[in-house]
Parts: structure tokens; sequence; C-alpha cells
């Protein structure tokens, strides 16, 4: 469960500590106080889009921390190599330049790393969420959520795949004959082109290299024999290596007489070894050198011929014959592409085949999954004061898609002597709250995630409704913590701990501090729900006999 939030310079919020308690946790204010802040931080601390707007204005960076008690030993902690503990710290550092700085119990992690984290902690339903239940394409997907149907579904997906994957390949053979004909001569043009070049991998890198030498064949030749002139010597003098020798000779004379003249003429000794063993290397490279203005020419040729081989299939050697053996294996399925067809056509039948039975499977879950949501929904909606409620799953068989053969659709007649319609023809702003509510309530009791947050989905509810509402968030507190953001009496009345959320200024800024309240301030706050701005002695009542009901 979540356990503290701490928010800095978040939009009014310059700094705030919120505990929260189990059970159920409710946050009212007035319009415009920062409610919305509070869940937008909450947001962003589980990894979800923020943008830079919301950092306060003046201040440099944003801050969130938030604090979770018993959470249990969740997969992710070991995919992402994060030390598990039962309490966990998270933290997310957003600045105004865009950077996010996110940490797991102190473990630098990204933000769509966290955001894995964050939806296995807590659900948060807004009134987005109600107008989700409107449109039909996510029906299917909540009556899966509900059906656990994973192992059908994953076995449909299998065989839907492989069917689409044979069929493309079908789609790609299936050519007329005179496209047949155009393409043969063109993969074999282009096969004859390259292999008449006779390429070899890494051939185009040598003759660069070959062609650099060439065109300065001159200086190489003369620096060349000048190197050589000064180590080994020519007619007019000696070189470097002859005044060596001599060098070490004179040392080995003396070398009795000192052992440092000894160390020394041996390290000339050896200097005059590798020296020696330079100079043949020198004369092997003259003797082995030689430069023809005709080799260039035939280099230049070379060179521009597979400049125009790369032009046309890639920009190495080995991806021009990468591409010829792609044209040999195509040329290939052309030529014998009848009898492949077959192949697959035969396949194909078999893959349908399985893909049909594995559609069925799926559908079988759904229909059954869509009789016990039908009585699941109405005991909810029954006890949301929605008694006259009918509520239906209409099954419709589509071809086969990535999430099977079926179109789901949810209908409902919110009145008696009403057809079924489309929740969206029918549902008044109130009583898609409750269903929302219904669905989420259900839903909920399938997943691991211990903490759920409302925000404002009692909008447009009221009277002994608001009553209905507030019973079923207190009764799935029992077994969830829930955190609500609420402006019903009827809500805030029944709540194991009552935070307020209100709106300062000082010196020409606005800050908003979330408080807990004691009993009495609960009471002025429901007074407040209740009656407005002006508050009196019956409201106070009222509020005061509703906290004692509850």
């Amino acid at each position: 469960m979540l356990s503290s939030l701490h928010i800095e310079n978040i939009a009014v919020i310059e700094s705030v500590d919120i505990q929260f308690a189990r059970g159920f946790n409710v946050l009212t204010g007035e319009t415009g106080a920062g409610k919305s802040i509070v869940i937008d931080a909450i947001s962003a601390i589980l990894g979800e889009r923020t943008y830079r707007d919301v950092i306060r204005t003046g201040a440099s960076k944003a801050f969130v921390s938030a604090v979770f008690q018993d959470v249990p030993a969740l997969a992710w902690f070991a995919e992402n190599h994060v030390p598990y503990e039962p309490e966990l710290l998270l933290q997310r550092e957003l600045g105004v330049d865009g950077r996010n700085l996110c940490r797991v119990n102190g473990q630098s992690v990204s933000v769509s790393v966290l955001r894995q984290l964050g939806v296995q902690l807590i659900n948060i339903h807004g009134q987005h969420d109600s107008q989700q239940l409107f449109d039909e394409e996510n029906h299917l997907r909540y009556l899966d959520l509900f059906a656990r149907n994973e192992a059908e579904f994953e076995s449909y997906r299998e065989a839907y795949e492989a069917l689409v994957g044979v069929r493309r390949e079908i789609d790609r053979l299936s050519i007329d004959d005179g496209e047949k004909l155009r393409r043969t001569e063109m993969l074999r043009h282009q096969i004859g082109e390259i292999d008449r070049a006779e390429l070899k991998s890494g051939e185009d890198e040598a003759l660069e290299a070959r062609r650099k030498l060439l065109q300065n064949a001159e200086k190489f030749t003369q620096n060349l024999l000048n190197s050589l002139r000064c180590l080994y010597g020519d007619d007019d003098a000696e070189g470097a290596s002859a005044q060596i020798s001599e060098a070490e000779y004179a040392l080995s004379r003396i070398a009795q007489y000192d052992d440092r003249i000894e160390r020394l003429s041996g390290a000339v000794a050896e200097l005059g070894v590798n020296l020696r063993e330079i100079c043949e290397e020198l004369i092997d490279l003259r003797e082995e050198t030689s430069f023809s203005p005709e080799e260039l020419d035939e280099i230049e040729s070379r060179l521009d011929l597979i400049h125009r081989l790369r032009r046309k299939y890639g920009p190495t050697i080995d991806e021009i014959l990468s591409y010829r053996d792609r044209a040999r294996q195509e040329l290939d399925e052309i030529r014998f592409s009848d009898e492949r067809l077959a192949e697959l056509r035969e396949q194909e039948e078999k893959l349908h085949s399985q893909a049909e039975v594995a559609a069925l499977c799926l559908r079988k879950t759904r229909m059954a999954a869509a009789q016990e949501l039908k009585g699941r929904m109405l005991t909810e909606l029954s006890q949301l004061d929605m008694p006259r409620i009918r509520f239906e799953c209409r099954f419709t068989e589509i071809p086969f898609g990535p999430t099977g053969a079926d179109q789901a659709a949810f209908l409902m007649s919110a009145n008696a002597g009403e057809d079924l319609r489309p929740m969206s023809r029918v549902a008044s702003g109130g009583e898609l709250a409750r269903i929302m509510l219904a669905m989420k309530n259900v839903l909920s009791e399938l997943d691991s995630v211990n903490t759920l947050i409302f925000d404002e989905v009692d909008a447009g509810v009221s009277g002994r409704a608001a009553q209905k509402v507030a019973q079923k968030l207190q009764s799935v507190a029992e077994r969830k913590q829930v955190l609500c953001v609420t402006h019903l009496p009827q809500i805030a009345a029944l709540a194991d701990l009552h935070l307020l959320i209100a709106k300062s200024e000082q010196g020409g800024r606005t800050y908003t501090n979330v408080t807990p309240l004691d009993r009495e301030g609960r009471i002025e706050e429901l007074s407040r729900i209740i009656g407005g701005e002006r508050i009196t002695e019956t409201t106070r009542k009222s509020a005061a006999e509703m906290l004692s009901g509850k």
C-alpha cells in the first residue's frame, strides 16, 4: 500500500508531505485547490508521462517520492536486478531541461522501467475510464481481463501469426506469368553482372590502399632510398649501421675495466643487430616494390566497376554479394514457385484449422466469462441503486484477427421496458460512473494491485445513488487501499482518513497544503461540501450525523 508521498515544486505545491492510511482515504477541497495535482504527482512517481510545465514557476526542478509498505516480491525486482524489500522507496526528479532521474530503493532506473513497476503498485481510475466504457473497442479487452484467458489467447495468437506468415508468403509468390518473366530476366541480369565482376570481400579496401601508394610512388621510392642511405650507407659515405659497429668495437676493448662500459657495450651491440635487421627489411621492400602507370590505370578501372556495383546493390562488397545470394534465392523461388505455392496452400489449410480450433477455445472462455460477468455486474449495480438495469454482452463473429474471431459489445437497459442498447446511447453521466465503478470493482478482484485511486469518479452522482457509491467504495476498501478524490459528503463521511486540500496566498504566490482532519475538522469540511459558503448549525449537525452514522 502507499504509505507516504512527498511532493516538491509541482504546480502550486511548493512542498508537502502526505501520510496515507490503510482502508479508505478521501481527498476533498475547493475546486482548483490542488486535488488533481496530488493525483498527477502520484502518476509521475509511477512512471507515467509528465510534462515540464508541471514544474512550479521559478523552480529549476520538481521532485516526488513515495514509500510503499508490504510490497509483494514481484518478478520485476529480479528482472531489473533491483534488490527486493517489502518497504519500497520510489523517487523521481523532473528538470526544466526535460531530464528525468528515477530511483527505486536508491537504484537508478529508466522512466519506462519505473512505469512497469508502477502499474503493479497502483491503479488510477478517473473520468477518462468512464469514457473508455463507451468505446466498444475496449469491451473485448475488459472481457478478456475478467476471463483470465491468457493461455487460450496466447495459443490463438501463435496460430494466427503462423497463418498470417504463410498467407503473406503466398501473396508474395502469387504473381502472373508476365510478372514472373520480367522478374526472372531482371534477376538473371543482376546475378550475371555481379558474378562477372568476380568480387572478393575486402578487395576494394586493398585496391584503394594500393592506389594511394601508386599515386605517391615517386615520394615513396625517394624516401625509401634516403632512409637506406642514412642507415646502410653508399659509395660516398658510411651509414649509421657501420658507425654503430665501430662504436661497439671501441667499447668492447675497454669493457673489461668498468662494468658500466660492459653494459653499454652490450646495449650498442643489440642496437646494431636491430638496425641491420631494419636495413635488410628495407632492402627487401625496395626490391619487391615496382610501380607502373599501367597498374594504376587497372586499379582505377577496377574501382570504377566496384563503385558502379555499389550504387546498384549495396554500399560494400559484402552487401553486394549478399544481394546476389538473395537474388539467386528469389530466382529459385520463382522457378519452383508452383511447387512452393502448393506446399504453402497445404500449410495454410492446416494452420487455418489450428487457428479455428484455437479461436473456438478462446470464444468458449469469453462466453463463459460473459455470463459470469453479467451476474457479477447485475449484483454490483443493484448494490449501487440500479436494481432495474439489464446488462448483456453481445458477440459477433468476425474473420480471424489479432484478438480472435470475436467482437464483443456491452449492452444495457437502464429502465424497465427499454430495449438493450449500447451504453453510450442509454447511460447518463451518473449511471455511467456507477457502471464504471462496478466494472472496476469486479476486475480489481482479479489482480494483485493493492492500491486503487478514484479521481472524481462520482461525477453526476447524487442523492441515494451517492450513498450507494460511498458504501461500495467503503466495501472495496475492506480488501484494498482506496484513495478517492470526491465532492460528495456521503463518500467523505465514510473515510478512514480524510485529507483536506487547501490553497492560500503568501507574498503574491499561491501555495497548496494537505491537512489530515480530526473529527471537528471533518465536520467543518463536510459542512462546507453540504452547504457551500453559508455554513449553519443545521449543516454542522447534518455533517456530525453523517459521521456518527459511519
